[in-house]
């Protein structure tokens, strides 16, 4: 292979287990910045995870000094090559960045960079970041330099871990701050699906990795082939072994008293004020219930955690046999069309999904500055 001292399933292994081992957000990308740096041997390494506005929500760099990096400036905003491979979700492969017609320049701290590999972070259609290596470090006796198509294809597999790592340790943050509104059922299930998919993709990286050896030991391969059996053993007996929760809150109280429980919860907790009122809500299929209780506590943390609202109302009425919930904000809204463009959003994908999985029909308004509402209507039975 020619992809550097650090290349190699160990190194790929490595890198793996290292992003497995951080629950924080911040402490993952960190650690994914840093193991594609080493395991490619590049000089400067980055991960951009976007906002809903048009710039990153995050930046992390590995190669720069912290010195550099506060007279580099501000965080980037979405341009040039950074923009393309936030919305084309394609691998970028460049000899020299500089040349390339997106390419708009950089602040004068900023460290001189040549030839560039970049690839999105993604799970499934929903891009959670972008990745950037540059300045790819070569052996003196090798006169040949710059990233080459072993180094994509490791890259990706890379990329396929750090999508499971990030979107597992959102999910943990998420559980701390959504425990006091009773998520801990939610949450349990939604790890699973997250562990479960990890699974998944440690067969699919074991199969790559056997066709990445370029020797061919029988007993290297007949390891990554017990690591394939393994995970799916292990796949089969975590779904065997979790089943989904309904919400105990919801069997005993109902979904317009649960509501009012949860939004009474989060209006003590937060500076926003939060309020509900219900009107001829008639009792729903246990499916549907708890469909509108999961897009109320989704959009409800999206709102709190996100739009910087000082006003949700949250409402849910009677619609022919079955109701209408609508979670509203005064906050700062987004451009719903570039979140379309991106794929990225990954709560309202989940949304979508419990709406379309109980025959109902998600819609989002939203416009920057002017707000945000969430509408799900189910029919009932």
């Amino acid at each position: 292979m020619s992809n550097g001292r650090g290349a190699g399933i160990p190194a790929v292994s490595t890198a793996i287990l290292a992003m497995s081992r951080h629950l924080e957000v911040r402490d993952v990308l960190k650690t994914i910045v840093a193991s594609a740096r080493e395991l490619l041997d590049a000089e400067y390494a980055a991960l951009g995870v976007p906002d809903d506005h048009g710039g990153f929500a995050q930046f992390v760099v590995d190669g720069v000094s912290a010195e550099q990096w506060k007279a580099i400036g501000p965080l980037p905003r979405q341009h040039g090559i950074l923009a393309a491979m936030l919305h084309n979700a394609t691998p970028e492969r460049l000899a020299d960045v500089r040349e390339d017609p997106r390419f708009g320049g950089w602040p004068a701290a900023h460290p001189d960079m040549s030839d560039f590999l970049g690839l999105p972070v993604a799970d499934g259609d929903d891009i959670l970041g972008a990745l950037f290596l540059a300045n790819k470090r070569c052996p003196k006796e090798d006169g040949r330099c710059g990233f080459t198509e072993d180094d994509e294809h490791l890259l990706g597999i890379l990329a396929q871990h750090a999508a499971i790592a990030l979107t597992n340790a959102r999910l943990y943050e998420r559980s701390r701050e959504l425990t006091i509104a009773g998520e801990r059922a939610r949450l349990a299930h939604e790890l699973h699906d997250a562990v479960s998919q990890k699974l998944f993709s440690l067969r699919l990286t074991a199969q790559a990795a056997t066709a990445l050896v370029d020797r061919d030991p029988a007993r290297a391969k007949d390891e990554l082939h017990q690591v394939t059996a393994l995970a799916a053993e292990a796949a089969d007996e975590l779904r065997a072994a979790v089943v989904e929760l309904r919400p105990a809150a919801l069997d005993e109280d109902g979904l317009v008293a649960t509501l009012r429980s949860q939004v009474q919860v989060l209006d003590r907790a937060h500076t926003a004020r939060v309020t509900f009122c219900s009107h001829g809500v008639r009792a729903l299929p246990a499916s549907q219930e708890e469909a509108l209780l999961r897009v109320a506590q989704e959009a409800l943390h999206n709102a709190l955690r996100h739009s910087g609202a000082g006003q949700v109302e949250v409402t849910l009425t009677r619609n022919g046999l079955g109701a209408l919930l609508r979670i509203a904000d005064n906050g700062r809204g987004f451009d719903t069309g570039l979140v379309r463009r991106a794929g990225r959003h990954l709560g309202l994908v989940s949304m979508r999904d419990r709406a379309g999985g109980v025959g109902g029909k998600l819609t989002v308004t939203s416009e920057p500055g002017r707000g945000t509402a969430v509408e799900m209507e189910v029919p009932g039975g």
